[in-house]
């Protein structure tokens, strides 16, 4: 008789984007104005989640408290910036589990796509500043473009590579939460559905991830010869709906143009 093949997977991923932040508030201010600059006055990893994006958190943190208790989270990973923190905390607080037996642990590889000398400019900053810039963008591909002094998606996903393998090390069998960024969770989905470039920038250019929505994963034994991680949710926002929690979808900033 065979050997049983051991699970290398997590039973359940659920990736999610941090709540709306008060940069997404002064990113929209900025723009509707026509400035140049995004006016925010601290560090972007500095920068706290809205009023807006607390309601939005405490929101997830209950439909997950809903959950069957075999289902509910057994670790969180989170990006250290503080709305990514914030809202991984609040899931904590609210999900109806013992916070001694759930490790909630901040990694730097979820942190924000770095944008270099772009940072805190709006669409009319950037043109108006480093023009070159938008045309070598053009040419060479927003997913391989790297602004001076910045990363570009494929420098997001190759950190996240090195956080999967983290994941399948200290995490197969349980039930992860991972909170992050926009970026975070196209680059996420980019690696677990195997995509290539054309299909995650046009998914990209489909529209942005909602502030606080779910995409998710669950262990299928079925697939494959080891078993993998198949597809159950994609920006998920009725736990939102459902506590009338208003659904925001602000681009992170600075706020490029797509492509």
């Amino acid at each position: 008789m065979p050997e049983e093949i051991q699970q290398k997977w997590p039973q359940n991923l659920w990736i999610i984007r941090h709540g709306q932040s008060a940069g997404n508030v002064a990113r929209d201010a900025a723009e509707a104005a026509g400035l140049p600059l995004i006016d925010i006055a601290t560090r972007d990893v500095d920068v706290p989640l809205s009023e807006l994006g607390e309601q939005q958190a405490v929101a997830l943190g209950h439909w997950f408290a809903a959950l069957p208790e075999s289902q509910r989270p057994t670790v969180i990973l989170s990006s250290p910036y503080a709305r990514a923190r914030a809202t991984a905390q609040h899931i904590l607080d609210h999900a109806g589990i013992d916070p001694d037996e759930v490790q909630l642990v901040a990694d730097e590889r979820l942190r924000e796509k770095e944008f270099g000398i772009l940072d805190r400019l709006t669409r009319h900053g950037i043109v108006q500043k480093y023009p070159e810039l938008g045309e070598q963008r053009a040419h060479v591909g927003k997913f391989y473009f790297r602004p001076p002094g910045g990363e570009s998606w494929c420098d997001v996903i190759l950190r996240l590579r090195s956080l999967l393998d983290t994941i399948i090390r200290e995490h197969r069998n349980e039930n992860v939460v991972v909170v992050g960024h926009q970026v975070i969770v196209n680059c996420f989905r980019y690696l677990l559905e195997r995509m290539d470039e054309q299909t995650i920038l046009e998914m990209d250019r489909q529209g942005d991830v909602p502030n606080c929505s779910i995409t998710s994963y669950e262990f299928d034994r079925t697939l494959g010869r080891k078993g993998k991680l198949a597809p159950r949710l994609v920006n998920f926002i009725v736990p939102l709906l459902e506590a009338g929690a208003p659904v925001t979808s602000e681009p992170d900033v600075p706020a490029a143009p797509k492509s």
